[in-house]
Parts: C-alpha cells; sequence; structure tokens
C-alpha cells in the first residue's frame, strides 16, 4: 500500500434477523395495553452489514446462514464499496468467521478485530437497533422471503440516510485525520 492510499475506517457486524423477532417500546396512552405481533416460529436469515461513516455509506448481504463461506462473500462486498483506489481498514468482532484460517481478504481490506467482549465500541450493533426500532419489530414475518425482503428494505432505507449513517456510526477514536 502506497504512503498517500486513502485509509477508509469500516465497521462490520451480523445480525440474525427472523419470525421470532423482538418488541420494541412503542408510544401508547397512558394506561392502555397496545398490542404487539408476537411469532414463535424460527426461519431466520442473517444480515451481514457493514458501515463507512465517514463517507454515509455502506454493504450489506442477506444470507441464510453465518460462518466463514458467508462472511468471504460479505468482504467481497465491502472490497467493492470501498473508495477507487483507498485501502479500507474493516473493524469487527472476535467472532470465529472473523479469524478463521480460511477467510479470503481482499487486497484493499486490512482486517482489526475488537478487544474480547466489546460490543459497545462496534457502531453498527447501534445499526442494528435503529434497523430494529425503525422498520424490522413489531411485525410477523410470514415466510422466509419475507424476512430476505423485510432486511433488504430495512438496509436499503439505511443507505438513502447517509448523515444518519455517520450519525450512528462515527467515533471519535475511529477518526482517520485525513481530508
Amino acid at each position: 500500500m502506497a504512503a498517500d492510499t486513502a485509509i477508509e475506517v469500516w465497521f462490520q457486524d451480523e445480525a440474525r434477523i427472523g419470525q421470532k423477532n423482538g418488541l420494541v417500546y412503542q408510544w401508547a396512552r397512558r394506561g392502555s395495553r397496545p398490542r404487539q405481533p408476537l411469532d414463535q416460529r424460527y426461519e431466520n436469515a442473517y444480515l451481514f452489514g457493514a458501515i463507512c461513516p465517514e463517507r454515509g455509506t455502506g454493504a450489506a448481504l442477506t444470507l441464510p446462514y453465518c460462518d466463514t463461506q458467508a462472511m468471504n462473500l460479505h468482504l467481497q462486498e465491502i472490497a467493492q464499496a470501498v473508495a477507487p483506489g483507498a485501502h479500507a481498514l474493516v473493524v469487527l468482532d472476535r467472532a470465529p468467521w472473523h479469524r478463521a484460517g480460511t477467510l479470503q481478504v481482499p487486497e484493499n481490506i486490512a482486517l482489526a478485530l475488537l478487544p474480547p467482549r466489546s460490543p459497545e465500541l462496534n457502531p453498527v450493533e447501534n445499526v442494528w437497533q435503529f434497523l430494529r426500532q425503525n422498520w424490522l419489530s413489531n411485525r410477523v414475518f410470514d415466510t422466509y422471503e419475507d424476512v430476505i425482503v423485510a432486511c433488504c428494505n430495512a438496509w436499503n432505507n439505511l443507505i438513502h440516510r447517509p448523515k444518519r449513517i455517520t450519525s450512528i456510526g462515527s467515533r471519535q477514536w475511529a477518526e482517520t485525520g485525513q481530508t
């Protein structure tokens, strides 16, 4: 990597989204008990997401499994989203598929592992909270395909809000200092 290569800091994580989805608080008249749907089925998809707060952009895949092969696909997706001529430092947790010997890291990406048990350092955890609060909770998915469509729609809604990505994902300790 050349000394004048631009560096982008990306944050990556995965979220399980499925029919057994969580409930979030909602506004209601004091004393009332609003109904919220609850599903006991177990069809799941995994939303692999990465954001670059500095550019207000991201890259994601919705996949049926969460393993090294899926992570390789996501790294390829991130590599395509990195600005031309730039190099991405992808910050991620210590999931086994992030550290696997068969992980194929593209040439324009370097990985940086967070300390163990420190999800508060990864802003993508806040992205999941935002997606669930706004588009993924308090609903029932009839089929697996509905889960996939909901994940894609939620991510696309987020991507169309670059200032929100920057707001959610910015961390002072991760700023590159480049202009």
